[in-house]
Order: structure tokens, then sequence, then C-alpha cells
């Protein structure tokens, strides 16, 4: 990832940018992501680490993660004997694209009051300007 906001916009982005961008998220990340979109099924954890060749708890790990985000569902599965295990879906495009317009927005906002506070810190005050005119 770029150093600077000015480096970062210089890059030729992708959509895949935006989820490093603004969630954070990894290459294995993105790959858990789009094996759970094109299944079009509920997977299992297992399911989900064989697929991108990993262990368990890897795969695990980067699943919470899309969880934690958004981009993916998680939903028990009882069974009738009792006990339970998790599958895990991908969430609807257009609420994860309502979502990162959301805190592109807020986003925006907090830098512009920033930008207003360092107008009010840096900017020259009417005495400062009298005395260096003088």
């Amino acid at each position: 990832m770029a150093d600077s906001m000015n480096e970062y916009l210089r890059q030729d982005l992708s959509c895949d940018h935006l989820l490093e961008c603004i969630y954070g998220l990894k290459d294995l990340d993105r790959e858990v992501f789009g094996t759970i979109v094109s299944s079009g099924e509920h997977l299992t954890v297992d399911e989900i680490a064989d697929a991108v060749d990993r262990e368990r708890s890897t795969a695990y790990r980067s699943v919470q993660r899309l969880v934690q985000t958004g981009f993916v569902q998680k939903e028990q599965i009882n069974y009738d004997d009792g006990g339970y295990y998790h599958v895990f879906t991908a969430s609807d495009p257009d609420m994860v694209a309502d979502e990162m317009q959301r805190l592109l927005n807020d986003w925006y906002s907090k830098i512009g009051q920033l930008i207003q506070e360092f107008r009010d810190q840096y900017s020259y005050k009417d005495d400062q300007a009298a005395i260096q005119n003088a």
C-alpha cells in the first residue's frame, strides 16, 4: 500500500483496492471472499480452507475478518441430535457498497473538519499580518 494519499491516488486502482484501503483486507481475505462469492452456496470453514489451500485456522481468521467487515454472513446450523456448525455466505453486494459509501462520506466529513482545524491553527491572524506588514 502507498505511504501517502497522494501516492495512493497515483496508483492504477481496482475495486480490490477498496477492500484493502477501506477495510485493511489482505490478499488471502480477498481470495477467501472470492471463493465464497463464486461458490454461491453456504460454505464451512473446512470447505473454504480446502478451496484456498490453507490451514483451517488461517482460513478461519480470514473468514472472521470478512464477517467483522460485513462482507460475509455467518449462520449456525444445528444438528438434530445436538451440536452445531457454522456456514458462511457472501453478503448482498449492494449492502456492502452502501456501507463503503457511508464510510467514505464519514471519512470525507472528518477530513474536512481536520482541514478546517489546519486552517485555524496555521493561518495568519490579523495581528500577525499587521506585524509582518509594519
